[in-house]
């Protein structure tokens, strides 16, 4: 595994500790990172800072031309909204844990552009699969789900 990829890890191990969803992501620019965040929608109330958005906000205000050059490394497969800030920033590249546990919008990515690389590592895989077992009402949360209730 690259060391991109298992900072992305530890931000998604750092957000369970916190108690909140297990989501990592670190905007890389010409080998080093420059931004890096997990999901803090529980810590922090948000209905925005999911992974790849909290990275964003720690990068801070970048040139175009620097994120235009970034790759962004995620332990999921990004969402609508996240896709859409990888869109706006104009990221060409994102390396993707997994997307077994949750298919982000990577087709419309692809449409625009994006490269993906995706690794399915077990790692990632394992974070979101007990998680999404432990708490499934709170990640139905996070995805816009509506909360499935039995008729019985």
């Amino acid at each position: 595994m690259d060391i991109f990829m298992e900072a992305a890890i530890e931000e998604a191990q750092k957000g369970l500790a916190e108690g909140g969803i297990p989501i990592g992501s670190v905007i890389v620019h010409n080998g080093k990172i420059i931004g890096r965040g997990h999901n803090r929608r529980v810590q922090q109330g948000s209905v925005i800072l999911h992974g790849e958005m909290d990275a964003f906000e720690n990068a801070g205000r970048q040139p175009a031309k620097v994120y235009r050059e970034c790759v962004l490394y995620t332990t999921l497969s990004p969402c609508p909204m996240c896709s859409g800030a990888i869109l706006l920033y104009g990221i060409p590249k994102i390396v993707i844990g997994e997307n077994q546990t949750f298919m982000g919008d990577e087709e419309h990515l692809k449409n625009h552009g994006v490269a993906l690389d995706i690794r399915q590592d077990e790692t990632c895989i394992n974070l979101m699969t007990v998680f999404i077992e432990q708490n499934p009402v709170l990640w139905n949360e996070d995805i816009g789900e509506e909360e499935v209730v039995s008729s019985e």
